[in-house]
Formats: C-alpha cells, sequence, structure tokens
C-alpha cells in the first residue's frame, strides 16, 4: 500500500486533485519540523509518490494534493505530527487502506496525509477476557485468522476485509455479512486509544465485559471518520468461534418475493448468520465473472446461512418459508465446501458488477426490513427512468441495500444521470424511513444528505461536538458536514 507511484483511480469522476495546478513542494517549516521527531523514510512528499494517496474508491468525491504523507509506526510519532500540524495549522487526514466508498480519506490541498497502515500489529489475544488489543493499521483478515487461531471469532467482516483495516472499520463504523445475527463494529469495540488534534492521548472505554463509567467516548469516536481524533490502538471484543455454517440459495420471480421472504424469516424468529440479496443484475454480472452457474433466470436470489447446532434443521425451515413467499427452487448446501461456493458468488458481487461500465457508484442506503421490497422496486425504476445498469446486494437481513450504479465517467450525460439517480436513491431511502448509510460513511459524498437526514438541529449539535474535540478543524476538514 506504500508503494503506489500514481493513482489508480485518476480516469473517475472527482477523484482527480485539480490536474492543471503544479505540484508543489511541502512547505519548508513543515518539512523540518515533522523531520525533528520522525524517521526520514516516513515523510513522503515526491508529488508523484503522494497523489497515490489523494483519495480513497469513491466516486465523484474531490481530492486535493497533500503537501506531504506520514507512515508512522508508534503512538509518540502520531502525537508528534499532531503537535506540528496544531503549531502551524496545518490539516491532517488520516487513512487506512484507502478502501473506503465516501471520500472519507481523500486529501485536501496542503494537508498532511496520515496513514496509519505501518502500525499494524496485533498486541494481545486473551480468550480468558475474550478480547484482542490491535493497532490501527492490522487488516481485517488478519486479525480474523489470528484470533481463529485461538479459537476464537472477530465478527465484522466488511467486503474489503483482506485489504481494509481495523482503523478504517472504526472510522466508518462498517458492518459485513454477518450483521443480521453479530452486529457491527461499533458492537466490538471496548476501548480506544486516541491522539486528540493537539497532540494528547485520550484513552476511552475498558477491557472488562461491563463498564459504564462517564460519557461512552468510545461510541463516539466510532464512526466519527477521523473528524474527531486519530485511533491509534483499540480494545476489541471476540467471540467464541461458531460452528461451521451451511448455507441455501432460493431464487425468486421477484424482489418482492425475496423480501416477503425475508420478513417471514425474521418475523418467525429465525436468527441466520447471514442473510443477503442479489438482483437479476447482479447473479448476471457474477456469472459471468466467476462461472457460478447460478440461474440467470431469476429476478432475486436469496442466500440464507445458519451456524447453530443443526443448520440443516435451520435451513429446511427457513427454506419451506421462501416456498411459501414464492421460491421456484432451492439450493441447499450439503456441507462447508458447496456452503463457501455460494459464499464466493455473493463476494463477488461488487467486483463482478464493476466489470458492467468503466466506473460505479456504490450507493449504501439502509431502510426498515418490511420496506426493503419498496426499495428494491424503487431502485429498478430510477434505473429505468435514468437509462442505467443498477444493480443490487443487500444485506437482507437488516435492510441494508447497496444499489451500484454502472456508468462511463467519459459520457458527460451518462456521468450527469449516474449523479442525479444515486441522489434519487438516497431520497427513496429517506422517504421509506431509512437512512443514507448504514455501514459507508458520509465522507464528502454524502455531506449534503447527512444534513437532510439529521436536519438543522440535530447538524448543530454534531457541529458542537466536532468544535469542542477539534475547534481549530484541523482533523479531516471538509467530512461530515
Amino acid at each position: 500500500m506504500d508503494d503506489h507511484t500514481g493513482d489508480p483511480h485518476a480516469d473517475l469522476p472527482g477523484r482527480t486533485a485539480h490536474p492543471d495546478a503544479a505540484p508543489r513542494p511541502a512547505d519548508a517549516d513543515l518539512l523540518r519540523l515533522l523531520l525533528d521527531g520522525l524517521p526520514a523514510g516516513a515523510v513522503l512528499t515526491d508529488p508523484d509518490v503522494t497523489a497515490a494517496y489523494a483519495g480513497d474508491m469513491a466516486s465523484f468525491c474531490p481530492a486535493g494534493r497533500p503537501a506531504a504523507v506520514v507512515l508512522p509506526r508508534t503512538v509518540e510519532q502520531v502525537q508528534h505530527v499532531m503537535r506540528t500540524a496544531t503549531a502551524l495549522r496545518v490539516p491532517v487526514v488520516p487513512q487506512g487502506a484507502r478502501t473506503g466508498l465516501s471520500g472519507a480519506a481523500n486529501a485536501t490541498d496542503g494537508c498532511i496525509v496520515l496513514s496509519l497502515v505501518k502500525m499494524d500489529r496485533i498486541l494481545e489475544i486473551s480468550a480468558v477476557d475474550r478480547i484482542a488489543v490491535v493497532e490501527p493499521g492490522v487488516v481485517n483478515a488478519a486479525l480474523s485468522r489470528a484470533v481463529a487461531a485461538q479459537g476464537l471469532y472477530y465478527p465484522p467482516d466488511p467486503s474489503s476485509w483482506e485489504q481494509c483495516t481495523i482503523g478504517g472499520n472504526i472510522g466508518t463504523a462498517s458492518g459485513g455479512l454477518c450483521c443480521v445475527k453479530y452486529g457491527v463494529t461499533a458492537e466490538y469495540v471496548l476501548g480506544l486509544d486516541v491522539v486528540l488534534a493537539d497532540g494528547r492521548l485520550l484513552r476511552t472505554g475498558r477491557r472488562t465485559a461491563k463498564g459504564v463509567a462517564g460519557y461512552d467516548l468510545t461510541r463516539l469516536f466510532v464512526g466519527s471518520e477521523g473528524t474527531l481524533g486519530i485511533v491509534v490502538g483499540a480494545v476489541l471484543a471476540l467471540r467464541p468461534a461458531p460452528p461451521r455454517q451451511l448455507v441455501l440459495a432460493a431464487e425468486f420471480p421477484s424482489a418482492a418475493a425475496a423480501c416477503a421472504a425475508v420478513c417471514e424469516v425474521m418475523e418467525r424468529g429465525h436468527t441466520p448468520s447471514l442473510l443477503e440479496l442479489m438482483d437479476r443484475t447482479t447473479v448476471r454480472a457474477v456469472n459471468r465473472v466467476g462461472r457460478m452457474g447460478l440461474p440467470e433466470s431469476t429476478e432475486a436470489l436469496l442466500l440464507a446461512a445458519f451456524d447453530t447446532p443443526d443448520p440443516a434443521a435451520d435451513l429446511a425451515a427457513v427454506g419451506e418459508l421462501c416456498v411459501k413467499a414464492g421460491a421456484t427452487q432451492m439450493v441447499p448446501a450439503a456441507d462447508e465446501a458447496e456452503s463457501e461456493l455460494l459464499l464466493q458468488a455473493r463476494r463477488l458481487a461488487l467486483t463482478a458488477l464493476e466489470t458492467l461500465r468503466p466506473a460505479t457508484m456504490i450507493d449504501d442506503v439502509c431502510v426498515p426490513r418490511s420496506r426493503l421490497a419498496e426499495m428494491l422496486d424503487g431502485t429498478a425504476a430510477i434505473g429505468r427512468t435514468y437509462d442505467l445498469t443498477i444493480g443490487v446486494c443487500a444485506h437482507a437481513g437488516d435492510g441494508n441495500t447497496h444499489p451500484v450504479v454502472c456508468f462511463d465517467p467519459a459520457d458527460a450525460d451518462e456521468a450527469r444521470r449516474a449523479r442525479e439517480s444515486f441522489d434519487e436513491i438516497m431520497a427513496l431511502g429517506l422517504r421509506l424511513g431509512g437512512t443514507i448509510t448504514g455501514e459507508h460513511g458520509v465522507g464528502v459524498l454524502k455531506k449534503e444528505w447527512l444534513a437532510r437526514e439529521l436536519g438543522p438541529v440535530g447538524i448543530e449539535v454534531q457541529r458542537s461536538v466536532k468544535q469542542a474535540f477539534d475547534p481549530l478543524g484541523l482533523l479531516n476538514p471538509g467530512k461530515v458536514f
């Protein structure tokens, strides 16, 4: 992640950093003060190198030119960066692996990009206390494998889990496929070490199973997208490893029928470890990319999984509910290998949709489960209105939809329609009683929509919180609000 020599996403709208502007060297005072407390290799100033750190994976999000990129390895080095930034009034943009989808990691002109990927140690795993203590640059998959080796389980599993970092997961309060049963990142963060804007180190939360001393500052930082402080350490809750799950795939003649099955599954009290949905566009794209052999006649494919002591019995019960809701075909996995094959189709969904057009915009609208069918049908109608391909994959068990708008950024009219359709999808979600983001965050992309969702009083209170932690406005400016 540290060896990029250019921006691989420079062709996407809003991704480039003022292409007509000449690269400017880092301010001499800034560079001198940074190097006073950092090794030379930790500070990057070559414009061709720093350009690679300009932004994350989001389309339509402007990014500036950083004055320098810093790659600290210790808490003390992060503190030094923040003291330097405060002294010189230089903005700081924290970054993880830059797999985000809202522009929250995008640089601003003249900022310090603080990339935390070198702080990648797992400091402790305790089977007795069921916790892991980690640095922010630990990759999600690396943590999951390390705790699994000790018979433990870290449930949050974003689709980018092989690349994304725990610090980034905390910054965006990310979720994953298993949210329906196990919940999201916020429910597993017990405590944090946070470097504040002025360089002080704040410790929040606890290592204990219970604790209610003082305001819950830990939850406040989770999902704050680097606007309140720099997370440099985390105490994470773990669970005992569950039994291996079995998966059922059910084919439906309509999205409405699949969503009716979802409602029935949840209303009857079932607790699947996974309940995912893919629409017809997504299924066909997955078949093309992965040669999965999924039924292309389907209008919606529902995947349900159980990691209970008797998953086959649970799948049979859910299968009956799917048939009653109108499922035309069902494929229950006989073993772990078949289950993994079915899950691979869901994991390929976003990658497959990205092959349909040169660029994509991935929305992240979460609605009440009872309105899920309206969300999917409404999104399909928006695709027809704007003459665009929009595929939908969803964490159906918690109502979190990911409409993926596929478009060509070189076609100005198509790019315009893509942006307008994206906004229409978010407006639809709000009308259905939902939220503009279930797990990707606000960043740059959804600032206007956050104001619409929260209203003036909500925005005023949140800005007051930001002011209390960051009175100079140096931490990730221009994001969220």
